[in-house]
């Protein structure tokens, strides 16, 4: 009887999930038509009278123009290049939904520049470029780069996402990154750092299943691999199986497949064949971003991992598995992509303050080092309240993104990457500042109507 009812609960838990799942959909349409748009441009210089458009615009502007001729880093004290973000995509590979086109992605990159301005008080500009080449891709953002402090490149396809990437990160003379590789992974590093933290295993004697080898995976991996743990010991699975020497449908288009193929050297160590459920067999550590459950993931699988086990499953909007599946499979610790569940790992929690940070000083690009200094400075900011449901601070946190922003900031001057000097107390009150200044500006706009209010069930009213 009691099993019987806890199948029937489970059963309502699984339809009330799905339903606030699916509930997020016609509020958003709601809004979206409502306010046309996330941002937009306001004036942050005063327009007193008539007579101050000479300053701002001619003729008096030419006196900023030819000190920026003369010494082209005055761009950054005399412009808004300093602050400002050009969030890039081609629209080829958007949140769950695949290749929907330049125009159909403009609303997540109007979000993404959303969540800049937040979260981090950095201007974001969406840009949305209406092509697939990957070369025209990386031409258009290096001819971009004199209106810009940094870049965001956002929803592009692999293999050439990491192409685009490389390239860019070495020709560049601003920072370019790329949110579903570095984003993702600098917030995963830091959730397992914390994990292992509460599980007390240590990260040269863990071993990990990396399920789905697309973009946010390969470069999580990378991350995690750099940051300590053996690759010997961790398997990679993609819709074909795990990745080893043995697969010789990577081995013959390797040349596309650079990392994959690299990955597939480098893992494995004892050449395990299979699928899933052979990769997860006495591992440690789950960390799947492959695509939307449930089901993915199969709670006996769980069952043959290792004690204290872990089980990130990032699936959006449905994880590899339930949380509560995980749980009673054996899982210690369990991780989604969502909010309604304990221990969310999303990218929102990094972006905003790393790149606050790589913009307060000047950095020529984002280092892996950077983005393990802001790994670190978010798994340690949650201090006392880690447990097996807190192991990372929540958005609503705001001071996370200017512990970021400072740890990324001294890592660069550390490096020689960055252009200017700030003290870590410098870029720390800077940042907040900044995150405050947006928080504030947003609160009035809302208070004096220049943000109206939203319909009754796009306010989270209603039913």
């Amino acid at each position: 009887m009691l099993a019987e009812q806890a199948e029937h609960n489970e059963e309502i838990d699984v339809e009330e999930l799905l339903r606030k799942a699916q509930r997020p959909g016609p509020i958003s349409m709601e809004l979206h038509a409502f306010y046309r748009g996330k941002v937009e441009t306001a004036l942050k210089a005063p327009v007193r009278s008539f007579d101050d458009f000479a300053y701002w615009y001619t003729p008096g502007v030419a006196a900023p123009c030819r000190a920026i001729e003369a010494d082209p880093e005055q761009v950054y004290e005399l412009t808004n290049k300093w602050n400002t973000v050009a969030v890039v995509s081609d629209g080829t590979r958007v949140l769950g939904l695949g290749d929907i086109g330049p125009k159909a992605g403009l609303p997540v990159m109007e979000g993404k520049a959303l969540l800049y301005k937040y979260l981090g008080g950095v201007d974001a500009v969406a840009i949305m470029l209406d092509t697939k080449d990957p070369d025209k891709i990386i031409d258009t953002v290096l001819m971009l780069q004199p209106a810009f402090g940094g870049v965001n490149l956002e929803d592009i396809s692999q293999p050439k996402c990491f192409r685009i990437l490389d390239t860019l990160r070495e020709k560049a003379e601003i920072p370019v990154w790329h949110d579903d590789q570095q984003g993702t992974a600098t917030v995963t590093l830091a959730a397992l750092m914390n994990a292992l933290k509460v599980v007390g295993k240590k990260k040269e004697e863990v071993s990990i299943t990396f399920v789905g080898v697309g973009a946010s995976n390969v470069a999580i991996a990378r991350l995690i691999f750099g940051w300590g743990v053996d690759p010997g010991k961790c398997y990679m699975v993609d819709s074909k199986g795990i990745l080893g020497p043995h697969r010789r449908d990577i081995y013959m288009r390797r040349a596309e497949y650079v990392d994959k193929w690299r990955y597939a050297n480098l893992t494995n160590a004892e050449g395990r064949e299979g699928d899933i459920a052979e990769a997860m067999a006495n591992v440690d550590v789950v960390v799947a971003l492959s695509r939307s459950g449930p089901g993915v993931i199969q709670p006996e699988w769980v069952e043959t991992m290792n004690d204290d086990a872990i089980v990130f499953a990032c699936a959006n909007p449905v994880p590899e598995i339930w949380p509560w599946e995980a749980k009673q499979a054996g899982a210690r610790i369990v991780a989604t992509g969502r909010s309604d569940f304990p221990n969310q790992v999303n990218n929102s929690l990094g972006f905003p303050g790393i790149f606050r940070g790589a913009l307060d000083v000047r950095a020529r690009t984002i280092t892996d080092e950077m983005c393990f200094a802001a790994a670190a400075a978010l798994a340690d900011h949650i201090g006392d309240r880690l447990d097996d449901d807190h192991i990372l601070p929540t958005m609503d946190d705001w001071e996370i993104f200017a512990r970021e922003a400072a740890a990324v900031g001294m890592k660069a001057q550390e490096q020689g990457v960055a252009r200017v000097e700030r003290s870590y107390d410098e870029l720390f009150e800077h940042a907040a500042a900044m995150i405050g200044r947006s928080h504030r500006l947003t609160e009035t706009m809302m208070a004096d109507g220049f943000i109206a209010e939203a319909p009754e069930h796009g306010n989270g009213e209603g039913g």
